[in-house]
């Protein structure tokens, strides 16, 4: 039987790294992107192929940009034959009053977080709908549902993820494809360098689980909710160590 196939963004590392190698151990074959990070992701593709036997393709780009996901998901139907999973985790943060934020930072923040999961998804989606089947699973944040102080446009992004999740699920229903989100807490990656060592033993004092999550516990779930019934679709699942 011919392995699924699964489109991750931002794979180079961090979340989406760990998806990758998560999806890997079950024999998928993968496409991963990102957009600054392309020897690293080369490299990568070439350990997951030796380590796992799967068939991996790096595609280095901005997933934001409409011409680079029409072109990408063109070449992964010649050498998969289609794309099964669409998992969007691409995004970055911007820490800072708002008032101190320039349009174009915003802009940039708003693009990377949620222009590009319109983008993969525009682009996902006609193959999907032909095949009567397909997963697409964003990456968000605890910050979406309820909001936080100095990262205004990070967390009115990772909402309209949240919403963007739901509705899209409505809209795909219909055609057995589910769509569903994953709002992380503080997981222990490079987006959280900027902290200084006070302050992240403030934030682990303030979660229940006493720790940050860590990047392969998110993969765990991803894979988990990607191969979770169809009739579970539409949900934004908290992984934050009950934070909030």
């Amino acid at each position: 039987m011919k392995p699924k196939t699964a489109f991750i963004t931002g794979a180079s590392h961090g979340i989406g790294r760990a998806i990758a190698e998560e999806f890997a151990r079950h024999g998928y074959s993968l496409a991963i992107n990102c957009q600054s990070s392309g020897e690293e992701l080369k490299a990568f593709a070439g350990y997951l192929h030796d380590a796992f036997g799967i068939f991996c393709l790096p595609f280095i780009g901005d997933a934001s940009d409409e011409r680079f996901a029409a072109d990408t998901f063109q070449r992964i139907g010649q050498a998969f034959g289609r794309v099964d999973i669409l998992i969007n985790n691409a995004g970055i943060s911007h820490i800072g009053l708002l008032s101190d934020m320039s349009l174009g930072e915003w802009n940039r923040v708003m693009q990377v977080n949620l222009t590009s999961l319109f983008c993969c998804c525009k682009h996902a989606i006609p193959a999907m709908v032909r095949q009567k089947s397909g997963a697409i699973l964003n990456i968000s944040s605890v910050w979406g549902n309820i909001g936080a102080s100095c990262e205004v446009a990070y967390s009115a992004s990772k909402g309209g993820v949240n919403a963007f999740t739901k509705a899209l699920a409505k809209e795909l229903a219909p055609s057995n494809i589910t769509v569903n989100a994953i709002a992380c807490g503080v997981i222990d990656t490079r987006m959280n360098q900027c902290f200084s060592a006070e302050e992240h033993r403030q934030l682990q004092e303030e979660i229940p689980a006493g720790r940050f999550g860590s990047p392969t516990e998110v993969a765990k779930l991803a894979y988990s909710m990607i191969n979770a019934p169809s009739y579970m679709t539409g949900q934004i699942i908290a992984m934050d160590g009950g934070w909030q």
